[in-house]
């Protein structure tokens, strides 16, 4: 069984494939003052609510924008499962090529995403991630990575609004019945969902039209399925998309181990 792990700025997400499999799947928080024991502990908690026996983990794999949380993942691996961990980075076989100027800024995270999204639905693609920043990643249908868009996230921009607005309340991130707003709060929910429905599908529509073709638009991330709803540029949604990409890589790179 393969361990497959994503770290974000706000979430790590994690699963456990068998084969092509995905057996089960997590979202825990991103926590950087967290030591390798204390996630030995969180994983192997989750492992057993699961039935999962971690004894037979063969694999570990780990994409990350976080890097200071990278040497107490790496000890958690060693100590706990006794793996040492694939991390998703500059010389890794990737099957991805990357046309910008500077290949090495693009997040591991993109590029895991753009792994699986060529291999599952072909390109060309564009796919935007609903993380704390949103992503928004072109694919040509050659599968060459060509770059992309880089927004603040929807929690970010939202916390922003209340701690700037004093009599503004925080608010459930969920989409009112009306866009319309009757009161504070569903004046808010509206503003929020519906202005970054807005922005999203706005920034998709000028992206397809710097594509030769019209290119397939994948939403992925926990926000992806409530967006996705009333968006009219998002036509697939892959929440787990970059679990996907963490299981090819690691498949292609198995016969370097």
């Amino acid at each position: 069984m393969l361990l497959a792990v994503d770290v974000g700025n706000t979430n790590i997400v994690l699963g456990v494939y068998q084969g092509r499999e995905l057996k089960v799947s997590w979202r825990i928080s991103t926590n950087r003052e967290q030591t390798g024991d204390e996630y030995g502990i969180i994983f192997k908690n989750l492992f057993a609510q699961a039935s999962i026996d971690d004894s037979l983990l063969t694999g570990m794999i780990v994409s990350s924008v976080v890097p200071p949380l990278m040497f107490s993942l790496e000890e958690m691996a060693k100590r706990y499962f006794r793996l040492d961990p694939l991390v998703v980075g500059p010389g890794m076989k990737t099957g991805l090529n990357i046309k910008i100027d500077n290949p090495r800024e693009v997040g591991a995270d993109r590029i895991v995403n753009a792994v699986a999204g060529i291999e599952l639905y072909g390109g060309p693609l564009i796919i935007v991630d609903f993380g704390t920043a949103t992503t928004f990643d072109a694919i040509s249908g050659s599968g060459e990575y060509l770059g992309g868009a880089i927004a603040p996230g929807i929690s970010i921009s939202t916390e922003a609004l209340f701690q700037r607005a004093a009599k503004l309340p925080r608010v459930e991130l969920v989409k009112p019945k009306r866009v319309i707003g009757r009161d504070t709060i569903s004046s808010m929910q509206s503003g929020i969902i519906y202005g970054f429905i807005g922005q999203v599908d706005g920034i998709v529509k000028r992206m397809i039209q710097e594509f030769p073709e019209r290119p397939k638009v994948v939403a992925t991330g926990g926000l992806a399925a409530l967006l996705a709803a009333d968006s009219e540029a998002l036509e697939i949604v892959n929440p787990l998309l970059t679990l996907e990409g963490l299981l090819i890589i690691y498949q292609r790179n198995s016969s370097f181990l």
